[in-house]
Parts: C-alpha cells; sequence; structure tokens
C-alpha cells in the first residue's frame, strides 16, 4: 500500500509535464478532439514504457536507477516546426532516425558530451524556450485563428491560471509546489466550467478502453533538415538525462561506470524510437521526480516500476486522457507560460555558471542566441541559399544550436597559439 501510494505520488509529480507536450504540439498542428486524445493517451503509456526500459537493469539497456523518463520539452518547438513545413508524418521519421541513432551512439556518447559542455546546452535550451514563448502567448489569447482572441474571458482565465500557479508557487513547499502547474491547470478548468466555457463532449465520445497502434497518424516521411533537428534535441536531451544519472548515483550511493552510462543511453535510444513507431515522442529524465525523492527520502526502484505500470494501464483508458484534451486554451496558455519561462530560466541557470568564465563563452551565447532568434522570426532569410544548406539554417532552433557547437570548437577545441608563437610569426613577418 505504501509503494502504491508513493507510486501516485510520482504519478503527479510528472503528469502535467507529460500530457502538456501532447496537448500543446497536438493544438498547434490543428488535430481533431478524438486525435488529440490517442496523442495524450498513448504518450502517457509510452512514458510508462520508457521509465521502465530505464528501470529494469540488463545486459543491453537500462541503467538501473529510480529514473522517470517522460517526454522532454526541448522537443516541443522543433515538433511544431516541422509539422508545420512538413507535415505530421515528418515528425514521426525524424523521431524513428533520431532514436536509432541515439542507439547507435549509446557507447561512444559518454565521449562526445565534451562537444556539449554546459555553454552549448545551456544555450540551446535558452533558444528552444525562447521559440516556445509565441505560442504561450497565443494560447493565452485563445488560439491563432480563434473568433474570440484576446476577448477579456480569455484573458481572464489566461492571467488568473497563471496568477494561481504563481501564488501556489509562494505559499506551498514540498510537493504541493512540485505539482502546481497541475493543480493551476484543474483550477483553472473548473473556473471555465462555471463559467461554461469547457466542452465535454469529446469526454462523453471517447471509449473506455482502446488498442494502441502503430503509425496511427501515417506511414512516417524523412526530411534531412527535420531529422538534423531530432538528432539535436536527441543529444542536448541525453546530455540533461547524464545529469540526472549521476544526481540519482549520488543518491543512491551507486557508482556508475561506462557501461552503465551506455545502457541508460541504449533505453532512452529505444524509447525515443517506439514513440517514432507509436506516435508519441522523444523522452528524457525528469528531474522532478528527483527533487520529490530527495524530499520523501525513498529511492526505490520498485516505487517508479508500480508508476510506469500504472501509466501504461492509463494509457489503455482514452476517457482519462480526453478529461485532458477538455482544458480551455487560454488556461492552458496560462501554463504554458510557467512552463517555457522555466525551459528559459533553466538555460539561463546554466548560462550562468559559464558566462563568468570566460569572454569566449560570452560570445558563443550572443552570436548562437542572436542567431537562432534571428532566423525564428526571419525564416526567409537564407531562402536564397542551396537547399543543402538551408538544412542548417531552416530551423531557427538548428542554426543556433549548430552556431553554438563550432564556436565551442572554434574557442575551446582548437589548439591556441602561445604569446610566444605569436611574438615569434610577427618577427617572422617582419
Amino acid at each position: 500500500m505504501k509503494t502504491t501510494a508513493l507510486a501516485i505520488q510520482h504519478l503527479l509529480a510528472m503528469y502535467a509535464g507529460a500530457i502538456l507536450v501532447p496537448l500543446i504540439v497536438g493544438g498547434a498542428l490543428g488535430l481533431n478532439s478524438e486525435q488529440l486524445t490517442y496523442l495524450v493517451a498513448i504518450d502517457i503509456l509510452m512514458c510508462g514504457v520508457a521509465t521502465i526500459l530505464q528501470v529494469v537493469r540488463n545486459r543491453y539497456f537500462g541503467i538501473g536507477l529510480p529514473v522517470v523518463l517522460g517526454c522532454t520539452f526541448t522537443a516541443v518547438g522543433p515538433m511544431i516546426a516541422i509539422g508545420g513545413q512538413y507535415g505530421v508524418s515528418a515528425i514521426y521519421g525524424s523521431i524513428l532516425v533520431s532514436g536509432l541513432f541515439v542507439i547507435l551512439i549509446s557507447r561512444f556518447f559518454g565521449k562526445l558530451v565534451r562537444f556539449f559542455p554546459p555553454v552549448v546546452t545551456g544555450t540551446v535550451v535558452t533558444i528552444i524556450g525562447i521559440t516556445l514563448i509565441p505560442v504561450a502567448i497565443n494560447n493565452m489569447g485563445g488560439g491563432q485563428g480563434a473568433e474570440d482572441f484576446g476577448s477579456p474571458a480569455n484573458l481572464a482565465l489566461s492571467f488568473g491560471t497563471l496568477l494561481f500557479i504563481i501564488l501556489l508557487y509562494r505559499f506551498t513547499k514540498g510537493f504541493m509546489r512540485s505539482i502546481a502547474i497541475l493543480i493551476g491547470i484543474l483550477g483553472g478548468t473548473l473556473v471555465a466550467a462555471l463559467f461554461g466555457r469547457v466542452d465535454f463532449s469529446a469526454v462523453h465520445e471517447s471509449a473506455a478502453f482502446h488498442m494502441i497502434e502503430p503509425f496511427y497518424f501515417g506511414t512516417p516521411s524523412f526530411h534531412w533538415s527535420a531529422i538534423l533537428t531530432m538528432i539535436l534535441v536527441a543529444m542536448v536531451s541525453l546530455v540533461e538525462s547524464t545529469g540526472v544519472y549521476f544526481a540519482l548515483s549520488e543518491m543512491t550511493e551507486k557508482k556508475l561506470n561506462e557501461k552503465d552510462l551506455a545502457s541508460g543511453y541504449r533505453a532512452e535510444g529505444i524509447a525515443i524510437l517506439f514513440g517514432g513507431v507509436f506516435n508519441a515522442f522523444p523522452y528524457t529524465a525528469f528531474s522532478q521526480n528527483v527533487g520529490l525523492m530527495h524530499m520523501t527520502g525513498v529511492k526505490s526502484r520498485r516505487v517508479i516500476f508500480v508508476m510506469g505500470a500504472m501509466l501504461i494501464a492509463l494509457g489503455f483508458i482514452p476517457k482519462i486522457a480526453a478529461f485532458t484534451t477538455i482544458i480551455p486554451t487560454s488556461v492552458l496558455g496560462g501554463a504554458m507560460i510557467a512552463m517555457f519561462g522555466m525551459v528559459i530560466s533553466q538555460g539561463i541557470k546554466m548560462l550562468s555558471r559559464v558566462m563568468s568564465e570566460s569572454h569566449e563563452n560570452s560570445m558563443i551565447v550572443a552570436c548562437s542566441v542572436g542567431m537562432g532568434l534571428g532566423v525564428t522570426v526571419v525564416p526567409e532569410l537564407f531562402a536564397k541559399l542551396p537547399e543543402s544548406i538551408q538544412i542548417l539554417t531552416s530551423n531557427g532552433i538548428v542554426a543556433g544550436s549548430v552556431t553554438a557547437i563550432v564556436l565551442n570548437i572554434v574557442f575551446h577545441m582548437l589548439p591556441k597559439r602561445t604569446t610566444k608563437e605569436v611574438h615569434l610569426l610577427h618577427e617572422k613577418s617582419a
């Protein structure tokens, strides 16, 4: 009974993060209520599968720590961009390839991490957070193209939800604070329902049980720029997960070696691959559950396994998923400001540690964020370049990420000339 109660706590802590990704992406791509219900249900189920892949350790995959996997917010902006440009099928084609890529490099990623120091990952996370804010603002108004966009009712619901989340965060502690966004969404939806602004038809029309099916949204399609974008997202997610692995390693007093890390990366790659097949999402380790373990002092793999099993069971019950699809767009927008703002603040937190270390890091961040935001705002800047080059320039997140990686190599990985060598060069030229 205690194990079940602890598992429910962990489920609640990660639930808002898990359901918001399909709601945001599905809403941005214009999915109908039936498709959106399926997307939420399969996401919940696959979060459970992905978590169990990590918890159950064997020779080939699984890090054997109480790791909770959920869909990464790092992928939200890229997925919306890919879906808008190439269609839903391209999202899942790129996820499939990125999953295979992670599996292939899992053995060597420990060595590749040096190409993704905090100055690079912090910059990428910041760019992604910044590019997501317009999505949140549109939803606060009621959704792009809505007849009542920016109406007083929509603004009241969105800002009311945001204010409620802020108050919860200010005046609560521990577990209540960790689920502040989930409670805020529930509170905003309840208020909207009292004023008749919630449509329950999706819940009534959904089935009590369904079977999942591969490639629900059609045959995947493959585009180089989409694939490259999702591979970059996967690499950043692996770096984030590495931090969670070591945090849990310290908490559980279990030392990690290269084989352990490779097994953890491989489990994430398999989870991403399954996400592509069953039309779910890329996955990463959730840090909010680490905080919950630290708070409760319970670091049992069994608890996380039970939580994973609960998620799988919920994924087969579309009526529960349908309840999440009735959240008014404006309420979702208010919560998204907090969620995406947290993504930006996480990026800034990562950068604050390295910005003061050198002027070079400041230049890397300046150029990369400038390029990422610039291409996002003016995507036609590189429209006349050859298509092979546009793979790297058509998306602000890719353009900013590649800029950060290249500048990090230039400033920190290429050999530097000493002062003595510079003087000798001057003497020879003279």
